[in-house]
């Protein structure tokens, strides 16, 4: 919310400021991370790729998955040099962690697209205690299975959040991590707590 500010004026930035600069930049970055909500929900995400990819920049595209097509679609234009897609839940929980009703055949496709596209990537969990029980890792172990890296990531409210009912919420011990990870470790290449 802090990047966005108070005020409309400060709601965004024009693309041509955001290209003038990257200009300015070259040479001194070496990618872009395309983030959201949902990039993939925008319908111009391909051309303005396309855009920053003949400026010779890297792009990492953090995804829900939630729009495999557009996935597949970026996948198969060259277009991502990085995936980090979000795994919120085990398929059966996702709809009331999410609040939404969600198709999950869409996630499962996104899964399969990423980790079978030659591209380097990561998925990743925001770690709620109430939302996530320890034996839930176990399903998304085997939804994920093969993968090369998964992060965990604590729930940590450090700055201004949308859903303020979520502000005492509380996520594993260090110790609890460790027994996630122990079990992960089961599905995946490589796990560790960010």
């Amino acid at each position: 919310p802090q990047l966005l500010g108070k005020n409309s004026e400060n709601d965004s930035i024009s693309v041509e400021s955001f290209f003038e600069f990257l200009n300015i930049r070259k040479g001194k970055l070496d990618g872009i991370v395309i983030t959201g909500g949902e990039p993939t929900i925008q319908p111009d995400l391909k051309l303005f790729i396309q855009k920053i990819k003949e400026l010779n920049f890297l792009v990492k595209l953090d995804t829900n998955g939630s729009n495999p097509e557009i996935v597949k679609d970026l996948i198969d234009n060259g277009l991502i040099d990085y995936f980090a897609m979000d795994i919120k839940a085990p398929l059966d929980k996702y709809s009331s962690i999410i609040n939404k009703d969600i198709n999950i055949d869409n996630i499962r496709k996104s899964i399969n697209l990423i980790m079978k596209s030659g591209i380097d990537y990561e998925f990743r969990t925001t770690v709620l205690k109430s939302q996530i029980s320890i034996r839930d890792f176990e399903e998304i172990g085997k939804l994920i299975n093969g993968a090369k890296r998964y992060y965990l990531q604590k729930f940590e409210v450090k700055t201004d959040i949308y859903d303020t009912s979520l502000i005492n919420e509380k996520s594993y011990t260090d110790k609890e991590f460790k027994e996630i990870i122990s079990i992960l470790q089961n599905y995946v290449q490589f796990a560790a707590l960010r």
